[in-house]
């Protein structure tokens, strides 16, 4: 039988170990170690080499962003079947300080651009298309909205029409990025300091966006998202002297720690990435005139990168 001054001990210690472990703050998650191991030789770039990981799988496409001495693109996104013949494009959105944004529209498979629309000026980080709808990231955390028939209009008539958008904005979470798949959007915030959010919304056949319950926690310094039916992979990046990220995280958890997941360098200032025909194109913001003539600058890139999905995908 424990004498009563073992007892006592026994209690205090206990009481101190509870006592600790309630006091104690609750930890950040755990940093995600990326694949830093890169080739050190000549790449299909400017610039050092991001990573093995990243040259092994993307080269330059066809297309090379337009406007860049005067705008700085974003975001990115496809249009299939755009004008009703089978053609498709990959539109990039670009903003200028105290101008319009622009919409470019450009043929994937000839590089050519073949409209450009102004629409309200903004940091434009995301757009895309889904239910005849273009969906573009507005202002102050909204989503505008637009018909595809009035921006195929718009795409196809000559110099830079301006387009409106369609009824008000609606203000979600956090829009520094959007995508879509399926009959959902998803737009989330960028933090430069820790990991962000993103939510689902659902969209309605007038365009109208309906949040789905629960938000996905992402990257620390996500600028674009490309969704597939069994990935998120996440673009982030942040100073045009730091390489970016490719997260390649397979569905099922909210919780990243939980995510299977990959992570490894790309160039620096990764912004939009989408997907056409099993093919992801990567756009970067370097080659604009804000950063292609600081020599601080690591990657100055204009065109846009491509690598096949599932080359990222099997990764995770």
């Amino acid at each position: 039988m424990p004498r009563p001054f073992a007892i006592l001990t026994a209690f205090i210690t206990t009481a101190t170990a509870l006592t600790a472990a309630v006091a104690a703050p609750v930890t950040a998650s755990a940093a995600i170690s990326c694949d830093t191991a890169t080739t050190g030789g000549s790449t299909f770039y400017d610039g050092p080499s991001a990573s093995v990981k990243y040259d092994a799988r993307f080269s330059n496409s066809s297309m090379t962003v337009p406007e860049l001495g005067s705008y700085t693109p974003q975001g990115a996104g496809t249009w299939y079947n755009w004008d009703g013949s089978g053609q498709n494009l990959i539109l990039v959105a670009s903003y200028r300080s105290g101008a319009d944004s622009h919409i470019y529209g450009i043929n994937p498979s000839t590089g050519a651009t073949v409209g450009v629309v102004a629409v309200a000026e903004a940091h434009v980080g995301g757009i895309t298309t889904s239910k005849g709808w273009a969906f573009v990231a507005g202002t102050s955390n909204t989503i505008r909205k637009y018909r595809l028939t009035e921006l195929r209009d718009a795409m196809k008539a000559a110099g830079t029409p301006y387009l409106a958008q369609v009824g008000t904005a609606r203000s979600v979470a956090g829009a520094s990025f959007l995508t879509s798949y399926g009959d959902s959007v998803w737009s989330g915030s960028f933090n430069e300091t820790g990991r962000g959010t993103m939510y689902e919304y659902k969209i309605a056949d007038d365009g109208t966006l309906t949040t789905v319950a629960g938000a996905w926690e992402i990257p620390t310094k996500t600028q674009g998202l490309l969704v597939t039916a069994t990935h998120f992979i996440y673009a982030t990046s942040y100073g045009r002297d730091n390489r970016s990220n490719l997260y390649v995280v397979r569905r099922g958890q909210k919780d990243l720690d939980a995510a299977t997941l990959s992570c490894f360098r790309s160039p620096s200032m990764a912004e939009g990435i989408t997907e056409y025909n099993g093919t992801a194109y990567q756009v970067y913001e370097s080659g604009s005139y804000l950063y292609s003539g600081d020599p601080a600058t690591l990657n100055v890139i204009s065109k846009i990168h491509k690598a096949t999905v599932s080359s990222l995908t099997s990764l995770a």
